[in-house]
């Protein structure tokens, strides 16, 4: 995948991308900004050889696209940062270890079955998590940033019908991505997920075996194999026989709305991609308006903007206005919302120390905020505040907008919220 220069063109250097890139306002260096890097991008089509220094520049990018809001002349930084990614992984020689963590992550993380049977050696070694990491840490930074961030292992299985019919009359029928990470360490988000949906009058489809959409490779500098998930998911979901799929992580739906572009060299496929509407959960469920009713949650609640939500699918506003209608939910603010908590899919594996400081800042914002509850459309957002609270001695309670209305819908009490009740 080639960077393409027509693109480079658009950017005219104003710099106004400056305040909202995390790495530049880590360090305050040019060629860490979204302009030095794609300063750099020019610089390689226009035949510089791909040094060690521009490809640790492209790497440091976090690419939580917070540039391409601010950007007042449209610059498709996303296209580029991911096309200049592919180019450092087909040239530039990494070193052995860093070839074979790399091997590690994506041998491990999208795949389902192997994150499954990571759940009981993760259960088992939870207790000698501290006196493990200062090991790890000596060992590689890497491998203590993995194992500081992996979530409590859930104590059962969810396993979801493929079909749940619609309450009252039927206003839809949709189908229902599970995810990787989130189908095998946040599994009540999917219920949840399926019961919103429901209750407020789809028929849901959930089809079994579902595989990796392809976003950690598509964000990494991998599109072959990104490319090989996007074909497996359409498919998937065609035999279904959904034209719509909700989605739940950010990440993933932020991927899944371009399967087109990332299949464009595959017509065939690419039109398939075409007729599919993948959809986040919060734009769906406000597209569609309110029937099922909400009962009164005494919360109060702070809100994370998980980058691929708001920044690379614009979703900012329907997520807030469906946890406002919620009677006696208390919405509040995080301050400096819009900056990244670092976890930017595997960029919290691979550059742990970066990652670490902007989540401790994170973790502040969410603190200060006082809320009973931070939610989360993200599942590695979800584990990087998480365990920057840790590491400050303080412990927050995640939940996705998803369980939020679920627990209103179902007329729960807020503590199967916040962990003092287990949900019926």
């Amino acid at each position: 995948m080639a960077v393409n220069p027509e693109l480079i063109d658009d950017c005219v250097h104003c710099g106004f991308c400056l305040p909202t890139c995390p790495t530049y306002e880590l360090w305050g260096e040019e060629m860490d900004s979204p302009r030095g890097r794609i300063h750099l991008m020019k610089q390689y089509v226009e035949g510089t050889p791909l040094t060690p220094e521009m490809a640790g520049h492209f790497d440091a990018c976090l690419g939580c696209m917070a540039c391409v809001t601010a950007c007042p002349s449209g610059v498709r930084y996303d296209r580029l940062i991911e096309s200049a990614r592919a180019e450092v992984e087909r040239v530039h020689p990494r070193s052995r270890a860093d070839r074979a963590f790399r091997a590690l992550v994506f041998a491990l993380f999208p795949h389902p079955g192997r994150l499954r049977a990571l759940r009981l050696p993760l259960q088992l070694g939870r207790g000698l998590l501290p006196r493990v990491l200062p090991m790890l840490e000596r060992l590689d930074p890497r491998l203590a940033a993995m194992a500081e961030l992996a979530p409590p292992v859930p104590r059962h299985r969810v396993r979801l019908p493929e079909r749940v019919p619609a309450r009252g009359a039927r206003r839809a029928t949709v189908g229902v991505l599970t995810g990787c990470v989130q189908g095998e360490f946040f599994p009540r988000v999917n219920a949840a997920t399926v019961r919103v949906l429901a209750m407020e009058g789809c028929e849901v489809i959930v089809p079994p075996g579902q595989g990796c959409c392809g976003a950690l490779s598509v964000h990494s500098g991998r599109p072959e194999e990104a490319a090989r998930f996007a074909r497996r998911t359409i498919a998937t979901f065609e035999r279904a026989g959904v034209d719509t799929v909700v989605v739940n992580a950010a990440g993933c739906g932020s991927s899944t709305k371009e399967y087109a572009d990332l299949l464009a060299g595959d017509p065939g496929w690419a039109a398939r991609a075409r007729t599919l509407r993948f959809v986040d959960l919060s734009e769906y469920v406000a597209e569609l308006g309110p029937r099922a009713e909400r009962h009164p949650l005494p919360i109060s609640v702070a809100y994370h903007d998980a980058c691929h939500l708001a920044h690379a699918q614009g979703i900012r506003a329907q997520p807030r206005a469906l946890l406002a209608a919620i009677p006696e939910l208390r919405l509040r603010e995080i301050a400096d919302a819009a900056m990244c908590c670092g976890s930017a899919g595997t960029y919290n594996l691979f550059q742990p120390v970066a990652a670490r400081e902007l989540g401790d800042r994170k973790a502040a914002h969410v603190l200060a905020a006082g809320a009973d509850l931070l939610v989360s459309a993200n599942p590695g957002c979800t584990m990087q505040i998480a365990a920057a609270a840790r590491r400050r001695g303080e412990r927050v309670r995640v939940a996705h907008t998803a369980e939020v209305l679920d627990a209103s819908l179902r007329g729960l009490p807020p503590t199967v919220l916040t962990g003092t009740e287990r949900p019926r």
